[in-house]
C-alpha cells in the first residue's frame, strides 16, 4: 500500500491494513463499517471525532511499516 496520507479513505485502509481498526478504535472510531464513514477520508472522520489527522496518518503509517 502506497503510504497513507489524510486524504486516504478509511475503507481503503480497512482493506490493506485490517490491523489498523484497533487503532481506529482505540481513539472512539467506533462505526468503522457504517456506510457513510467507510466512505470518509482520514481528515473527515478526525473533524467528526476531534482528533489530530497529521498524528493519526503519522500512526498508521508506523503501523503499515510505511
Amino acid at each position: 500500500m502506497a503510504k497513507v496520507t489524510k486524504d486516504t479513505i478509511i475503507a481503503d485502509i480497512l482493506q490493506i491494513a485490517p490491523q489498523s481498526a484497533d487503532l481506529f478504535l482505540s481513539i472512539g472510531m467506533h462505526c468503522l463499517h457504517c456506510p457513510a464513514s467507510i466512505g470518509e477520508s482520514v481528515e473527515e472522520a478526525c473533524a467528526v471525532h476531534g482528533v489530530d489527522p497529521d498524528e493519526l496518518v503519522e500512526k498508521i503509517n508506523a503501523l503499515i511499516g510505511e
